[in-house]
């Protein structure tokens, strides 16, 4: 049997004008869909206002039809007697609906009775897209009527046809009120079926009315910044399909801050790009340069930290630095100082190097009465300060710190793994999830450092990603060129970049990078000056606490 075929996504974004909609309804023997039946069935196919065909036809119930209901419609039983039955019926009304949108008044109760005769032949139900008029006037015109029903709105509007409870003449009703919505919806910003899906769920948002900043905008990747009266920059955000993201936060987006977001809101710019690497990395220089105060992420680089160790003194120490200059073994950064102490503690939990902070010169000379440290008490660290620790044996331990932060350092996490099993068993599990919670932040840092070298190593990329072909020098992107277009450059300066440890305002467009290099399914490297690895080893945490019954 012919099914009724959806649009494809691609259709989404099509003007209402190129729609083509059928309009359906149903009458039946009652409200329940698994006990009663359906005796009328009426559909209008209208494209761009044009009346495209009709269908229209009786159908045998084959249950007895109530007398309120013949009171209602004016079906009876006589007339019904010579009807088509619904199985002979289905195959034209679903070959007639084929690659519309269906539209209906109240339209789950007519989708749902055609589910349920499909679900008795043991055929699928309908998936395509739906439109119900009734939700539209709930947003479109509510505060013009007394009601939603649709011979209310059919008075009320001046509608030219009337219903009668008879499916033709409702679905034809049921479609000039479609029309005379679409109308309305057009002072909405709503121009393309997308819009119109939407609508009704955007359409109770207490900012509804800002819809119409939304008007112009595109169905194409890039980013979108929302401004204040003054024009002064409140948030930045990228994607895909612009005119979508944006008009979801007038629905979909429930987050606490949206609301005062739109409140401030008086203007929405964008500015398109060739792919969503483009747009992503725009997004991150945006955020840098302007620090929009409703963005948390992607504005808080200044305080990232690093994990440095002090490889430069006589005995080395683990620090967190917020600067990418100092000296020493420099790994990082982490987004947050928080993050950076846990690796360190990470590192303190498996070796035993010194923890106090004291500078300790090569001249130093050790107090008569020193006492060693708690750490070293509990046999946990060395402890210099005391005079108690032996310098090779302590440069032994930093060179092979160094040796595993560099070539293995899923030995750190599988030792923290097992100790973190060790303290479930014994069911101190607050231990336990505070290993667990510094394995997590270490292997953090090991991703990010090691992401980042590869991506600097492998020094001038040209990859093709999809239509797009982009540059990437010393780990930023220099240019990007669209199919069949000049090359060009990002509107904002790239940040700052350098041979030392990688700068805090790299790091976010550094990761985006390489995160899409090596995920993106259709990108390919065309040119690699340096080296180029497709994937980055991965270190793997440990996440879950065993806990004893």
């Amino acid at each position: 049997m012919a099914g009724y075929v959806q649009a494809s996504l691609d259709d989404l974004g099509t003007p209402l004008a190129d729609v083509t909609f059928c309009v359906l309804d149903l009458e039946t023997t009652g409200g329940d869909r698994g006990t009663d039946r359906i005796t009328e069935i009426g559909v209008v196919k209208v494209r761009g206002g044009e009346l495209l065909g009709t269908l229209q036809t009786l159908v045998h119930p084959e249950v007895r039809i109530p007398p309120a209901i013949t009171v209602l419609t004016g079906i009876t039983e006589a007339m019904v007697a010579e009807a088509p039955r619904l199985d002979a019926v289905l195959p034209t009304v679903l070959e007639f609906l084929e690659g519309a949108v269906l539209v209906g008044h109240n339209v789950r109760f007519d989708v749902d009775f055609l589910n349920a005769a499909l679900a008795r032949r043991g055929d699928p139900p309908l998936r395509g897209r739906v439109v119900d008029t009734l939700a539209l006037a709930r947003r479109l015109v509510r505060d013009e009527v007394p009601d939603c029903r649709l011979g209310t709105l059919a008075t009320r509007l001046r509608l030219t046809t009337r219903p009668t409870h008879r499916a033709f003449d409702d679905a034809m009703a049921t479609t000039e009120l479609l029309h005379l919505l679409l109308e309305r919806a057009a002072t909405w910003g709503v121009l393309g079926l997308d819009d119109l899906l939407a609508l009704p769920r955007l359409g109770g948002h207490p900012q509804a009315a800002k819809l119409r900043l939304t008007r112009g905008l595109p169905r194409a990747p890039g980013v979108y910044l929302f401004r204040d009266g003054r024009g002064e920059v409140l948030y930045v955000g990228k994607a895909t399909n612009l005119r979508d993201r944006v008009r979801s936060y007038f629905g979909s987006d429930d987050r606490r801050k949206i609301g005062a977001l739109l409140r401030e809101t008086a203007s929405i710019s964008v500015e398109e790009t060739a792919d969503v690497l483009v747009a992503e990395v725009l997004e991150a220089r945006l955020l840098r340069q302007l620090r929009p105060r409703y963005n948390r992420a992607g504005t808080q680089w200044p305080m990232y930290c690093y994990v440095r160790l002090t490889v430069d003194e006589p005995w080395p120490r683990l620090v967190v630095s917020t600067s990418a200059a100092s000296a020493g073994l420099v790994l990082g950064p982490l987004p947050s100082r928080q993050a950076a102490t846990l690796a360190v503690e990470a590192l303190h939990t498996v070796f035993p190097l010194r923890r106090c902070t004291a500078r300790l010169g090569p001249r130093r000379r050790v107090p008569a009465d020193a006492s060693p440290c708690t750490a070293h008490q509990l046999g946990r660290a060395y402890c210099p300060c005391s005079g108690t620790a032996d310098p090779v044996a302590y440069r032994a331990l930093v060179d092979e710190v160094v040796r595993t932060l560099r070539t293995t350092p899923q030995t750190v996490i599988d030792r923290l793994g097992r100790r973190m099993a060790d303290l479930a068993r014994q069911r101190r599990y607050e231990e336990a999830a505070a290993v667990r919670d510094r394995a997590q932040a270490f292997a953090g840092l090991v991703q990010r450092t090691s992401t980042i070298d590869q991506l600097r190593r492998a020094g001038r990329i040209v990859a093709r990603l999809g239509d797009t072909t982009v540059e990437i020098v010393d780990g930023v992107l220099a240019r990007y060129q669209p199919a069949g277009r000049l090359a060009a450059s990002l509107s904002v300066a790239p940040p700052p970049t350098g041979t030392g440890p990688v700068a805090k305002e790299a790091v976010d467009e550094m990761l985006v990078i390489a995160r899409a290099l090596q995920r993106r399914a259709n990108g390919r490297v065309l040119v690699c000056d340096g080296e180029w690895a497709s994937t980055v080893p991965r270190v793997e945490p440990p996440t879950r606490l065993a806990r004893a019954g």
